[in-house]
Formats: C-alpha cells, structure tokens, sequence
C-alpha cells in the first residue's frame, strides 16, 4: 500500500499548442480545448474521489488556470495554490515561437525530437533581439522570484530544468508530502517529465521516449522513502490517452503535405 499519492498533470491545451509553436516562457492563456480538458480532469478526480490539500504551479497562466478549473469542477476551490518559476515549462532559448512542424522541415525530425525530448542538448539560447526576449523578462512575476532576473535562463536542456526544479521538490513539495498532504501539481510536459525522471529513476536515455499529453492526470504511488511502487498511471480512457499522447509526438513531425 502507498504511503505517499501524488497527482502530477501537464496543464490543458494552450493557443500555441494549437498553432503548433514552442510556447516555453511566453505567458498563455488556454485555449477553448485546453478549457474542457482541465474541466474533465477535475470532473474525473472528483469522481475517482480525490480531495487535495495543497496545489503547486508554475508562475505562468496556463498551468495556474488549469489547476483553478479543477478545483471548481471538484468543489475544491478553498484548497491552497503556491506558484513558482521553478516549475516552469523548459525555456526553449531562441526557438520560442517557432512552428515545430516547419522545424522538422527545415532542420529534419530527428532534430527537432532532440531539442525537444533529450536530457542534455540545450537549444540556441535567446538574446535580446528575439521578439519575445522583452515580453519574458520583463515581466513583473520574475521580479518576485528566488534569483535575480539576471540569473534566470536563456536556454535550458531537460536537465538544466530538473536542476532548477530539484531544490524546489527537496525543499517545499517533498515535507508538505510527508506531512500527509494529498497534492496535485499543475505543471509543463518538460518540468513533468524532469520530475517523473527524478522520482522513477527513468534514464537520460530513455526519457526522450516519455511524452506527455495535456490535461490527463497522471497517479504517483510512492514508499516511505518516496520511492515509486510501480510505473506511474495516466488516469482516464486509455485509448483516448494513447491518441493525445501520439498526437504530442506528431507534432515534431513533417506534415503529410509538405512530404
């Protein structure tokens, strides 16, 4: 029997996962789909009678409104919501914005899944003539972070990610557990997946193969030692699931079309 539960999910469908492009830092709102699966999320932990006591995010708006629809849809809306940058999604560097699809084209696929999926190949970084670089820093929410904004990335690796994220896991996540709090966390397809690879002891190897989809909680079953009693567990149809995950995978991919 678990002694730690622990509900992990990447936030609900954004406007540029629509369209398709390296969101990263640039802040978004979800989108209508996006809207829906964060509602179903919580209509589906109600239902499977999951009651949290404490809710971490990330500090940008598709995580923390995914995390607020599902506490409305499970009559939760009391429950506490702590937010910080060290959950953050990856930062892309100088592919924010970019069409991932036009990418695969013009770089190949297997480049793309690289920057996109390995553990420590850290994309071009952002510099100050990138049309976003002004929007991302300065933005007021950095301001009120744990390092200066000086010190905050240009470009991260999946690894770059765990190593900011770790000490925020170990200092604040980690004793709220084992206090016994049932916590949800709200957070990114990359700062999911780094901490997914910290706590199941998955490979630099093989971590490139782990995608995944938005909105579909994932269950973590953990020991005393907050070791992980089996693979952690998508909660939902799982069919449905194998297709927004593939769908995930597509999106690196060339279109049909331009074949």
């Amino acid at each position: 029997m678990a002694k730690y539960r622990l509900v992990l999910l990447r936030h609900g469908e954004g406007a540029w996962n629509k369209e398709n492009r390296f969101c990263s830092w640039v802040d978004q709102k979800l989108s209508s789909d996006g809207i829906k699966e964060a509602r179903n999320c919580g209509k589906h932990l109600k239902a499977l009678g999951f009651e949290f006591d404490l809710v971490f995010t990330s500090v940008l708006s598709r995580s923390i409104q995914t995390a607020w629809l599902i506490l409305e849809e499970m009559g939760q809306e009391w429950v506490p919501v702590q937010s910080s940058w060290r959950l953050n999604e990856r930062h892309y560097g100088a592919l924010i914005g970019l069409n991932r699809a036009e990418m695969a084209l013009n770089h190949g696929e297997e480049q793309v899944k690289i920057w996109r999926r390995s553990y420590d190949v850290t994309p071009p970084p952002i510099t100050e003539s990138h049309p976003y670089y002004e929007e991302i820093y300065n933005d007021r929410r950095y301001k009120c972070s744990d390092v200066s904004q000086d010190n905050l990335p240009k470009a991260e690796s999946l690894k770059d990610v765990l190593d900011r994220l770790l000490p925020y896991w170990n200092e604040k996540i980690v004793p709220e557990l084992k206090s016994g709090k049932m916590i949800l966390i709200s957070a990114h397809g990359n700062s999911s997946r780094a901490l997914l690879k910290h706590v199941e002891g998955i490979s630099d190897e093989d971590i490139i193969n782990v995608t995944l989809p938005t909105g579909v909680p994932i269950l973590l079953e953990l020991d005393e030692n907050l070791h992980p009693l089996g693979p952690h567990q998508f909660l939902g149809d799982q069919e449905a699931i194998q297709a927004a995950i593939k769908k995930v995978e597509d999106q690196g991919k060339v279109k049909s079309a331009e074949k």
